[in-house]
């Protein structure tokens, strides 16, 4: 089983430009809204048309601009789940499980994979009902046996969790499990929520305004983030644009700073981040030390989340500016601290106006040049 999409579409105020393969693996797709996610899908599907490049399922040629080659949506043999599941409301469960098997498969065998799928997601005393008379949970489980039942070349999940509240995402979660251990190939999964992307996928791809950023494990993403795209999408809090100054030590102008860190520094390093967790409260003047104002706090369930401004920011650094004049400036000049509110002492939980040191640990940020 293996993909290979090399493909570019062009678009008034935006180009996708991707290129890149998979094998027998869940390949996630993380990005923002409008970057390119779902569009790359639809091109392997058939749905859109690239403009130039190239797309290989399994050996099979689906697209390739050169030889003129573009083959109809319906022959690909792909699966494409979007995120309101797409069911027929006329037919019953089994029929919807059936309806994208092969004209060419014998009756007999059709209702043995139809059946073997109902059983496969616990939809066999549900195989008379129509849409309409199944939860939102069950529609999926009609949804994801339709997907295996048809026999595709390559599945292809476009956010399905996007409009669910937390504990029902978590319940349906599980026929995804089921899903991926049934499924001997590849699957693509698109998503906005790192969690999500970590929980399933083998590897991940960013993607950011219609280009793939960087493409790694988990790990990678979460430790070891090779672009700014790939720091903030890990859920990095804290990114801000930095100038060597240094092998080991950057300028941060919109902070005011410098920060010393432990990895050299490439010469042509563009931005730091530091994680709001790995911030830690220091007692006085050192090394990555600074004086802070606690200028907003806001609370979760376990968390206190700190907005610090740096009191002792160099002079010829761009001015402070108030949330009054500029909301987003105001936001950016300021570095976010996550604060443990189940492992803090009484009495120690940051509050408004206090003022107080914080050190930024220098093997704990990174550093990136695209």
């Amino acid at each position: 089983m293996s993909l290979e999409v090399n493909v570019r579409k062009r678009f008034s105020s935006f180009t996708l430009d991707v290129d890149f393969s998979a094998e027998a693996e869940t390949l996630g797709f993380l990005g923002a809204s409008g970057c390119g996610k779902s569009l790359t899908m639809r091109c392997i599907a058939g749905i859109e048309t690239p403009d130039e490049g190239r797309i290989v399922v399994n050996g099979q040629v689906f697209f390739d601009s050169e030889r003129r080659i573009n083959v109809k949506p319906q022959q690909r043999k792909t699966a494409l789940l979007f995120q309101n599941y797409m069911l027929f409301p006329n037919l019953t469960v089994a029929e919807n499980v059936g309806a994208g098997i092969g004209r060419d498969v014998a009756r007999g065998d059709r209702d043995g994979i139809v059946a073997a799928e109902l059983k496969r997601f616990g939809l066999e005393s549900f195989d008379g009902r129509y849409p309409a008379q199944l939860s939102g949970g069950q529609q999926q489980r009609v949804a994801l046996a339709r997907m295996l039942a048809a026999r595709p070349g390559i599945l292809m999940l476009d956010e399905p969790f996007s409009a669910l509240d937390a504990h029902l995402k978590g319940v349906l979660e599980q026929n995804l499990v089921s899903l991926f251990e049934a499924y001997d190939g590849t699957v693509l999964y698109v998503s906005h929520d790192i969690d999500e992307a970590l929980r399933f996928c083998d590897r991940i791809a960013v993607v950011e305004a219609g280009r793939i950023m960087e493409t790694g494990t988990g790990d990678d993403l979460v430790n070891r983030p090779q672009s700014l795209a790939g720091v903030k999408l890990s859920g990095c809090k804290n990114a801000t644009p930095a100038v060597f100054a240094d092998s080991h030590r950057v300028r941060l102008p919109k902070w005011g700073v410098e920060v010393e860190t432990a990895q050299e520094v490439p010469g042509d390093v563009t931005h730091l981040g530091v994680r709001a967790f790995f911030l830690e409260r220091a007692d006085g003047p050192g090394p990555n030390c600074y004086r802070m104002r606690v200028d907003r706090i806001s609370d979760s369930r376990f968390d206190r989340t700190v907005l610090l401004g740096f009191l002792d920011r160099a002079q010829d650094e761009a001015p402070t500016v108030s949330a009054e004049e500029d909301e987003m400036k105001y936001l950016h000049q300021h570095l976010f601290w996550r604060v443990d509110k189940l492992r803090a002492a009484p009495g120690e939980l940051p509050c408004e106006g206090d003022e107080l040191w914080v050190h930024i640990p220098p093997d704990k940020v990174y550093l990136v040049s695209r």
